[in-house]
């Protein structure tokens, strides 16, 4: 009985696969990605080349060969020391402290747009407020019932996707497509897509959070690549597939990143009685995968805070566990606190919800670049300084191919948070540049307070 408790409390194969789809797979994402317009299969296609699938092969092998609890902390701590892992994992925190509010800002939006158009902004906020806390209620809770929910989430995202897909290709067959999508409209104006470029970047990036898990992960070495491979490719479909379903229907213009979804869903089912149920199921799920997402990148990144706080490379209250199932109850309520925090003080900034999701993603986005940045020079680091290391997967290709590759991902990286301030021929937003500009440098610097002090700690220890 207690060797059965302890495998339901464990990710299999098939459980790691739907982890990862899970994480990757954003309903949200494809709402950002039709934002792009005619040119987002374009640059999909582009990035899922030069990015995607080097990025998966590099996590894969680092997965496979490092399968350590606390995944990109542990990596990036080995390579470069205590420190360096302190930081990474406190920009990795930071980063979803940050992108929770925005996505929960989402679905109190879609929740709107759906069911009560007259609801304000201070409404939506605080239903924002209240999914923040219940998310560290279910963060604290026994895995093998957040692994259901996660069981649940995923199929949901398939069954969103490929109907939004197919009914609005059907949609712009029969109709009409609302936008140019062949291959030479997106060629006649290849700058217009830069400015998304990092949204799509962002969209191919968490393949490594189930690693922060990784003490739970049954046969790591054997079952890692081949989730990690079956889940990039499946959710690069899945994206690419979606975005094509909302640009037959929606003119690129009317795009709009909160109430995308339930706009979309109107003008494909809506209309009459049985249509406008199906809007609602589907809408209702779309929720329900919202705050599901979440769910995967909180327990990924308290996990590894909290093993960072363990090792008193930050402080010890993130490493606070839940005594029955040892579940990051202390870096679940400091998470969830910073949300709503950040959920109020943008509020009273922004004049309405598509304002206030964009500044949160933005900010957060920059951040949550960085540490993958350090997770490759990890790579390159690790892979010559254990060059005799048994590796189950290795990316192909020899030292140089490895070097090559890693190269190409951190040169994107970099490329991505620059367009994040600036996208060349576009003017440039003085106000917008500092006031980012300040926050990352306070988050940065608030990281680096953290990680000195508990250097401090430790050597008086």
């Amino acid at each position: 009985m207690t060797q059965l408790k302890k495998i339901e409390n464990m990710f299999g194969y098939k459980d790691m696969i739907f982890y990862c789809i899970s994480a990757i797979l954003l309903v949200e994402q494809i709402a950002m990605s039709a934002s792009v317009g005619p040119y987002a299969v374009f640059w999909w296609l582009v990035t899922i080349i030069f990015f995607m699938l080097p990025n998966t092969m590099v996590t894969s092998e680092l997965g496979a060969t490092y399968p350590e609890q606390g995944g990109i902390y542990a990596w990036v701590r080995d390579a470069f020391g205590a420190r360096w892992g302190a930081r990474i994992t406190w920009l990795y925190w930071v980063n979803i402290a940050l992108w929770v509010p925005s996505v929960f800002i989402m679905f109190s939006g879609m929740l709107s747009a759906l069911f009560f158009p007259d609801m304000t902004l201070w409404t939506q906020i605080s239903i924002a407020i209240f999914l923040c806390f219940l998310l560290a209620i279910t963060s604290s809770i026994p895995l093998h019932y957040t692994k259901w929910l996660l069981l649940v989430a995923t199929p949901m995202k398939f069954l969103i996707v490929l109907t939004i897909g197919g009914a609005g290709i059907n949609y712009g067959l029969t109709h009409g497509f609302a936008n140019d999508l062949s291959l030479s409209a997106a060629m006649a104006d290849l700058s217009s897509g830069l400015a998304y470029i990092p949204v799509i970047v962002y969209g191919c990036l968490g393949l490594e959070l189930i690693m922060s898990e990784s003490k739970k992960i049954i046969s790591p070495e054997k079952n890692i690549p081949k989730a990690m491979f079956i889940s990039g490719a499946i959710t690069a479909f899945l994206y690419i597939f979606g975005t094509i379903g909302i640009l037959a229907a929606v003119p690129a213009e009317e795009v709009e990143i909160v109430s995308i979804f339930a706009v979309t869903l109107r003008e494909l089912f809506g209309g009459n009685e049985t249509g406008d149920l199906l809007v609602s199921v589907l809408g209702i799920m779309t929720l329900f995968t919202f705050f599901a997402s979440m769910i995967a990148w909180t327990l990924g990144g308290n996990a590894a805070m909290a093993e960072a706080g363990q090792e008193k490379e930050m402080p010890s209250v993130f490493g606070i566990l839940t005594k029955k199932n040892e579940m990051p109850i202390g870096s679940a309520i400091i998470l969830s606190s910073t949300c709503a925090a950040m959920l109020v003080i943008y509020g009273l900034m922004a004049e309405n919800a598509e304002e206030l999701y964009w500044t949160l993603f933005s900010f957060g986005a920059i951040i949550f670049l960085m540490p993958y940045i350090a997770m490759h020079c990890s790579f390159l680091k690790l892979r010559q300084r254990d060059a005799n290391k048994f590796r189950p997967f290795r990316v192909p290709g020899g030292e140089l191919s490895a070097k090559l590759i890693a190269g190409l991902c951190i040169l994107i990286l970099i490329v991505a948070i620059l367009l994040f301030f600036w996208v060349p021929g576009e003017p440039i937003d003085l106000n917008y540049i500092t006031q980012v500009s300040i926050g990352l440098v306070v988050t940065l610097l608030f990281g680096e307070m953290l990680a000195r002090k508990n250097d401090k700690i430790i050597c008086s220890s």
